[in-house]
């Protein structure tokens, strides 16, 4: 078994005349958590929609946890989960209901479906919630159970999709606490977000512009490289080069 989670060579995506991402050569180790940056239109989500097998790549090739993404899709996707930035909990059912559909839906079944749904209760601190209709949950708690979610069938690689979008910081303070928890026991993390204080607590960054990777290293190899005093300047400069380039 590969020690990387990730190996991706010459990953490409175009939609008609445009190129959404261009030649990736990427790896992950397992158990890293890792930040994919960027301003928008990027290649970020177009990147992690082809590493979870939802899109295949126009030209290049990938493997995600020993699973080649455009021939195994189906396989790859029982081993890893997947929280987006929409919203995708179901209102109308309680936060136990939730956690016990998701653990259906990847193939879970009794008796170790009951056992595994009290064990995410209680490690995301949502037992006293259980009975609680997903849909009054606050912002902070609903990401929690997203996670628990997607994590109920202990997947080996773990895609967020800037998950915090629009939570507070104390929320996002214990959702990082749970991911580097996830990550001790071995589960590889990539998260997309554009809270620059969290890729500061990302062990290696990659940041791309308009579908290229242009900077791979830890936060202090890229502020280094671009003579910034912090993650989040290199971002803004970033953004303006973009915006600069598209104007």
């Amino acid at each position: 078994m590969s020690e990387n989670a990730v190996e991706t060579y010459g990953l490409r995506k175009v939609f008609g005349p445009i190129v959404a991402l261009e030649g990736l050569d990427l790896t992950i180790g397992r158990g890293e958590v890792f930040g994919l940056l960027g301003p928008n239109g990027s290649g970020k989500t177009t990147t992690i929609r082809m590493l979870t097998g939802l899109m295949a790549p126009t030209a290049g090739r990938a493997t995600v946890v020993g699973y080649d993404v455009a021939r195994q899709a189906e396989l790859l996707r029982r081993r890893i989960g997947y929280m987006s930035q929409k919203y995708g909990l179901y209102d109308d059912l309680t936060v136990q209901e939730n956690v016990t559909f998701y653990a259906g839906l990847y193939g879970l079944t009794n008796p170790e479906r009951k056992d595994r749904v009290r064990e995410q209760l209680a490690a995301f601190h949502l037992d006293a919630r259980s009975r609680q209709l997903a849909g009054t949950l606050s912002g902070g708690w609903k990401q929690r159970l997203a996670l628990a979610c997607a994590t109920t069938h202990r997947p080996d690689m773990i895609f967020l999709d800037e998950p915090t979008a629009g939570v507070d910081p104390a929320s996002r303070r214990l959702f990082w606490e749970r991911i580097y928890a996830l990550s001790t026991s071995g589960t590889t993390i990539l998260v997309t977000t554009h809270y620059m204080d969290e890729a500061e607590r990302c062990e290696r960054l990659a940041f791309l512009s308009r579908g290229h990777l242009i900077a791979l290293g830890t936060p202090a190899d890229i502020t280094a490289r671009f003579g910034t005093q912090s993650v989040e300047d290199v971002f803004i400069k970033l953004q303006q080069q973009d915006e600069s380039e598209a104007a």
